[in-house]
């Protein structure tokens, strides 16, 4: 599996190449395919990968099966990465906002309270 690409075209592209070797005299059980499926998983589904081959017999799996066991991982990746990237971005801005609110002008930047920290005065 190609870093970035996604379990649908993987697949897609394995069983291609899996079809083109049958008029070759080349027979791959399902099993053989599953297994060659799983060795080249990337990392991000090595513990899915683990959680398929411990408990389940790969000889009794579906090559369907195992599509949908990883599309719900992969699935699960996305939601976390994309809920962790609008957190950022909301908990960012609202930090900056309370900052300045809550220490009447003082100024922390980027930093945090390990930082700098710069006391805006009122000339009047």
């Amino acid at each position: 599996m190609k870093a970035g690409e996604s379990v649908d075209d993987y697949f897609g592209r394995t069983l291609t190449i899996a079809n083109k070797m049958k008029p070759h005299g080349e027979r791959m059980e399902q099993t053989v395919i599953i297994e060659k499926i799983l060795r080249s998983m990337t990392a991000r589904f090595d513990y899915s990968v683990y959680s398929i081959e411990e408990p389940n017999n790969l000889a009794e799996m579906s090559i369907d099966e195992l599509q949908s066991s990883l599309l719900v991982h992969e699935q699960r990746i996305k939601g976390h990465t994309d809920k962790e990237q609008v957190f950022k971005v909301i908990s960012g801005k609202k930090f900056e906002e309370r900052e300045d609110d809550r220490f009447g002008g003082i100024n922390r930047g980027h930093e945090g309270f390990r930082g700098r920290v710069t006391f805006q005065q009122n000339h009047h």
